[in-house]
């Protein structure tokens, strides 16, 4: 298949790409776009959100901001009021978030209470623990890794989209971000269904804390700045942004108890596509997608505008995408 050939299948049978940009031995070897998307536009990449999320965790312990992934999350909201009767929340670490395998009260993501609430992070935390105790199940949630966003902030003093744009955007020469703010329901959801580009933003709760579960917004160049960043075990044109021990410990595989996965394991925030080639994933609803294969030293990132029960674009990626280029 020519790349004539690939943008007509693509065009065809994947409509909701926007952008594609493939790297190799960190040079640029494909990059397209469709749907009236310029090089530059940005969609939002939904979940994969989280995966960037991680980083920006694993960079506030490299610095010394976090003691380690095994700090209670508590330790960091000494005034939260704990409710009566409510024991495991003193035991959650941020491992437990990283992991998903944080124990939440009911089932699904509470948006309506989260999202209505002046206090994002605190109306997480109400959720967080409940009667089961610690059972270290996977526990897929969005909304409630907001409480992740209420760590950095306490850790370092730093807004969300200020501590990305210090020691992540800026050292890959990614456009600063600035927050979005929906002052409605109907504004929040209109920005998670548009199809329309955005720009570089990070949708962000009253108090300024960029959602740590969705609501980053980047073009594919830039998604493919940080695979590259993953491949190269933390280190960008020869500077150390991120430690090797942290990307190893990010995308150290473990095992999923769900039968909606498809079979994926997970690391931190980053789903590990085939552990024994050690290939994974930043995932995102529509499929957004940051493909990292460090075998071939290949990376491969995908945009694209809402589409729901998209479940087939890591598929396309392997089997149609990359047997074009070798």
């Amino acid at each position: 298949m020519n790349q004539k050939e690939l943008y007509r299948y693509i065009e065809e049978n994947q409509p909701n790409i926007c952008q594609i940009s493939i790297l190799q031995n960190g040079r640029e070897i494909y990059s397209e776009q469709w749907n009236g998307y310029k090089r530059n536009d940005c969609t939002h990449i939904m979940s994969a959100t989280k995966s960037i999320m991680a980083l920006l965790t694993g960079i506030a312990v490299d610095h010394g901001m976090i003691g380690s992934v095994d700090d209670k999350v508590l330790s960091f909201f000494p005034e939260y009021s704990v409710k009566r009767g409510e024991k495991t929340i003193y035991d959650v670490t941020i491992r437990h978030l990283l992991t998903m395998r944080a124990p939440y009260k009911g089932k699904g993501d509470p948006w309506t209470k989260v999202c209505s609430s002046d206090d994002w992070t605190t109306a997480s935390l109400d959720f967080l623990g409940g009667g089961n105790g610690i059972t270290d199940e996977f526990d897929y949630r969005t909304v409630c890794l907001h409480i992740l966003s209420g760590i950095l902030y306490q850790a370092t003093g730093m807004k969300t989209v200020d501590f990305a744009n210090r020691y992540l955007f800026a050292p890959l020469c990614i456009a600063e971000h600035k927050n979005y703010y929906a002052e409605s329901a109907e504004e929040h959801k209109e920005f998670t269904i548009s199809k329309t580009p955005k720009e570089n933003i990070w949708f962000a709760d009253p108090d300024g804390l960029g959602t740590p579960g969705y609501g980053l917004c980047m073009s594919a160049s830039d998604m493919a700045k940080i695979g590259q960043l993953c491949l190269n075990k933390g280190v960008w044109e020869g500077k150390r942004i991120i430690s090797e021990g942290w990307i190893s410990e990010m995308t150290k595989p473990r095992e999923v108890e769900s039968k909606y996965f498809r079979g994926m394991q997970y690391g931190y925030l980053w789903w590990i596509i085939h552990p024994e080639k050690k290939i994974y994933a930043a995932i995102g609803n529509s499929g957004n997608v940051i493909y990292v294969n460090p075998e071939k030293e290949i990376v491969v990132a995908v945009s694209s505008y809402f589409k729901p029960t998209v479940f087939d674009r890591v598929d396309f990626i392997e089997d149609i995408l990359l047997p074009c280029f070798g």
